[in-house]
């Protein structure tokens, strides 16, 4: 009994990787007594999920905040971001706009996606990207842009632009009928990670 005791602490430390993604929530299906649906896992992730303004991946959102002026918005907002760097999941981001005559907001983000965290493996990416908002009265349009990926260490480090990693091309096969292996967990988290951003700023600008 001591022994296993002892091997369960050796393996606590690595198990705490696991809570990462805290932003992450699970998933339900809620299923019709006595049928079986047959669910696709990929497909709000398919062809059209990640969209392309002028050659690049950029995604955008314009909130709505009732009853709120420009600069009650603003506050909002730049009090998220100051919480978001902070984050434990951050590996190097700041605030590097805040002009509150053009109520923007502007901040680069460096911090950590887990696709797998068990006692045996620990796969992860750094995910970088620009989160930039723009406020006014009753309203914030959100994008999320520059993003790039740092995936493993030293000799085996890999750079991944988004454009050429998470696109419909590079991403999502041929039949648009599930993600690709590799480059599909990227754009799985990607995603992931960008709903979880825009209902936190409409549950806040409610």
């Amino acid at each position: 009994m001591k022994k296993f005791l002892l091997i369960l602490i050796a393996m606590m430390p690595l198990c705490l990787w696991a809570q990462d993604n805290t932003w992450e929530q699970p998933e339900e299906e809620e299923t019709p007594q006595g049928e079986t649906v047959q669910v696709n896992p990929d497909a709000k992730y398919l062809k059209g999920a990640v969209p392309m303004v002028d050659g690049k991946i950029v995604f955008e959102k314009t909130i709505a905040a009732p009853g709120k002026s420009a600069r009650e918005v603003y506050g909002i907002v730049r009090t998220y971001m100051k919480k978001m760097v902070g984050e434990r999941n951050q590996v190097s981001s700041q605030i590097v706009l805040e002009d509150s005559l053009q109520w923007t907001l502007g901040a680069t983000f460096d911090e950590w996606l887990v696709f797998k965290s068990n006692v045996v493996v620990l796969d992860r990416t750094r995910f970088l990207y620009l989160l930039k908002a723009t406020c006014a009265d009753g309203q914030a349009t959100i994008s999320i842009s520059r993003i790039h990926y740092i995936y493993g260490t030293g000799k085996d480090q890999l750079r991944y632009k988004a454009e050429e990693w998470i696109s419909d091309k590079e991403a999502v096969n041929k039949k648009n009928t599930r993600l690709l292996p590799l480059s599909g967990k990227f754009r799985r988290k990607t995603i992931d990670r960008k709903d979880f951003l825009f209902n936190k700023f409409e549950t806040l600008l409610k």
